[in-house]
């Protein structure tokens, strides 16, 4: 059966060919995205007969929560299977009036980071947007009807740049007036930094707020840790969120993961600031989550505090991202990792010999 989220202009064509008007697409949107229904039969406003084929033709829920988990701090975290029997994770993150969701764009991630569970096994497949917008959904339902969606961050599993053809219309989907309604300044897409794929979407939308996930302020030392940027280079990611910047005018974030005496000195600090310059730029530090069977730890609180202390003294802008969820493996991949018992593969095992 066709996913209801996967096209809208499928949903078009469909209404016209059982002789319903245009706008009773929009409707059926809305019902899904504004108003949470989960069965065709809830869309009270529409007539029984069009309920009835929608059933026969469509199916809302191209996925089942294979588990779901919930953090003392109130996030909760969802593992979802697909269709083809294979498994991502989404999260729901409450902090005061903010409801950030954190989504997938692909199952697995093709970027090798060696301190990240979603890549150990590689990529296995793009999502579709169905599949992308029905994580909204999907987390959407776990919020009581005086509350909604604020916040959306694409960095889940997979590379978002990687996904683009799929990503954008669901994000289109989910600014819409007839989806959630979100503001484009809302929405945090994250990438490692595919030069090419980024000028895509300087050139086709620069409307979304871009996090590039540095992680080292050198060739030598990224490469050992995103081993894709062997054939990039921080210069040429560097160039490419410039050019983002130009034509969105958005201030650019940099994530920068610490992790416990590899990338976390005042040296390595020092280098961020000669790197990054004057740019009008957030430097978003993340302390390591650990991750079981991976060599990397968490930084000693010191060690953040002295890396803090180099970047701010040198004017940086510079937050750091609370830890939530800990308690739930929140963190990327861990969830869908344990479930499945996945030990750490061969060749990820090879290159993570040179960090233990």
């Amino acid at each position: 059966m066709n996913h209801i989220l996967d096209d809208l202009a499928g949903l078009l064509a469909w209404c016209a060919e059982h002789g319903q008007p245009g706008w009773r697409a929009e409707a059926i949107s809305r019902w899904l995205l504004q108003r949470r229904v989960t069965s065709f039969t809830d869309m009270t406003d529409l007539p029984k007969g069009i309920r009835s084929a929608l059933e026969d033709d469509f199916t809302i829920w191209s996925t089942k929560i294979a588990k779901h988990d919930t953090s003392m701090d109130g996030t909760e975290k969802l593992l979802l299977e697909l269709s083809d029997s294979q498994r991502i994770e989404c999260v729901l993150l409450r902090e005061q009036d903010r409801r950030t969701v954190c989504i997938s764009s692909q199952v697995g991630c093709a970027m090798g980071c060696v301190f990240c569970a979603s890549g150990l096994d590689g990529v296995i497949r793009n999502l579709t947007t169905g599949e992308i917008l029905e994580q909204l959904l999907r987390l959407a339902l776990l919020l009581p009807e005086t509350e909604r969606i604020s916040h959306i961050v694409v960095m889940g599993m997979g590379e978002p740049l990687a996904n683009l053809d799929r990503l954008l219309p669901a994000l289109a989907r989910a600014q819409s007036a007839d989806g959630l309604g979100i503001s484009q300044r809302r929405i945090t897409i994250s990438t490692v930094g595919l030069p090419q794929a980024m000028d895509r979407l300087t050139s086709d939308n620069s409307g979304y707020q871009l996090a590039v996930s540095l992680h080292a302020a050198d060739d030598t030392l990224r490469t050992r840790l995103v081993p894709v940027n062997s054939s990039i280079g921080v210069a040429e990611v560097l160039a490419a969120a410039d050019r983002y910047w130009e034509a969105s005018g958005r201030r650019l974030t940099f994530e920068y993961v610490l992790l416990g005496s590899v990338n976390d000195s005042p040296e390595h600090a020092r280098k961020l600031v000669r790197l990054l310059g004057k740019r009008a730029a957030l430097v978003n530090v993340i302390p390591y989550n650990p991750v079981m069977g991976l060599p990397f730890r968490e930084p000693s609180k010191g060690a953040v505090e002295g890396f803090l202390d180099v970047l701010q003294s040198h004017g940086m802008n510079v937050q750091v991202r609370k830890r939530k969820g800990s308690r739930i493996d929140a963190a990327c991949g861990q969830l869908r990792r344990l479930a499945a018992g996945s030990p750490v593969p061969p060749k990820a095992a090879e290159a993570l010999q040179s960090f233990t």
